[in-house]
């Protein structure tokens, strides 16, 4: 009887030697897992936190302003930019800032400075501008191209106003498109789940090690969840040709075309992989195409060595292609298949 009581002595106090019955066995686990699971959800805490801290101060707010007749300023939209340099270069969204007049970024500290437009480009929502300061706390522009779907992903920006907001979530899926203002198609756009509201535009997508992977640029109102980012790999090619020439330069046919299904007897004929053309509709005097002996009514099947489906597909090819350099056209004309040289010009 003595020898009973001290053994439920001993599980009750929960002496060590004791061994758990089946009960304690199951609250023995239970504990292990709510253990468990504090130490993932601390793991994820700290990297947001790290991440936060890192990256935060180099995330700034912007205004921008019209002039109005009395000389003053009428503010006329907002968003979120991050710096990329500490002598104040910050890369943002085209959209918040075309058509400005005026320009002001607010760090996180409060200090608000004067900033100017040094090139934007609307075919990939992106810009540069700068702010007239420096030893500017800065960030780093990551990988997208490495991405993978689930992935942790945290968005800083200016939301609504509320200036130094983070939100968290993963990327949703990758290699989407988006069409931009000017009618052309930004590929691999990062879906993602972290909430953006009116104010993330331009603000960084950071995974969790600290680097921007992408710039926030849109999101679809009437959904929840659903947010998409210009990846870094664009912004890489891109912020370059802003510093250097404001702009990006972009090669141009001097023609209109339009995308035309490819007859199927025809396709087979010529041994042509895609469903589809473009038709050119109209070619500009004295331009590239013109010289290089294009006419209405060609079918445009392939551009060097990659097929011509789409009117996209000539977009992709000029973003990578450079100006004034040769390029082999392969068209179609009243059913015979013919290759000329066409040299790109610069777009205006």
């Amino acid at each position: 009887m003595e020898h009973s009581v001290e053994r439920v002595v001993t599980l009750i106090a929960g002496e060590e030697g004791a061994a758990p019955s089946g009960g304690d066995a199951r609250r023995c686990e239970m504990s292990q897992a709510q253990a468990s699971d504090v130490e993932l959800l601390d793991a994820y805490s700290r990297a947001v936190v790290a991440v936060a801290d890192a990256v935060g101060p180099s995330v700034v707010s912007i205004t921008t302003a019209q002039r109005s007749n009395g000389g003053g300023r009428q503010p006329t939209g907002a968003g979120s930019g991050v710096i990329l340099a500490p002598d104040g270069y910050i890369l943002t969204n085209s959209h918040v800032v075309r058509d400005a007049q005026q320009l002001e970024v607010t760090l996180t500290d409060g200090w608000r400075l004067e900033a100017s437009i040094v090139g934007q480009d609307p075919a990939t929502d992106l810009a540069v501008i700068r702010a007239y300061a420096t030893d500017l706390p800065y960030a780093t522009l990551g990988s997208s191209s490495t991405l993978r779907v689930g992935q942790l992903l945290i968005a800083i920006g200016n939301p609504l106003g509320f200036q130094s907001t983070v939100s968290t979530g993963v990327v949703s899926s990758v290699g989407r498109s988006w069409r931009s203002d000017d009618g052309r198609l930004i590929e691999n756009i990062i879906q993602h789940t972290a909430p953006l509201n009116p104010g993330n535009s331009g603000g960084p997508l950071v995974d969790s090690r600290g680097r921007v992977v992408g710039i926030n640029t849109a999101i679809i109102a009437a959904a929840q969840g659903i947010g998409f980012a210009v990846p870094s790999d664009a912004a890489k090619w891109v912020v370059p040709q802003l510093l250097t020439h404001g702009r990006v330069r972009r090669g141009y046919l001097g023609l209109v075309g339009q995308q035309r299904s490819l007859d199927r007897r025809l396709a087979r004929f010529h041994e042509l992989t895609q469903e589809s053309a473009v038709e050119v509709m109209s070619v500009v005097a004295r331009g590239p195409g013109d010289r290089a002996g294009l006419q209405e009514g060609d079918l445009i099947v392939a551009i060097g060595d990659r097929t011509v489906a789409s009117v996209d597909d000539l977009h992709r090819f000029l973003s990578e292609w450079p100006v004034g350099r040769d390029a082999a056209l392969t068209v179609v004309r009243q059913g015979a298949r013919l290759s000329v040289t066409i040299v790109p010009q610069e777009a205006e």
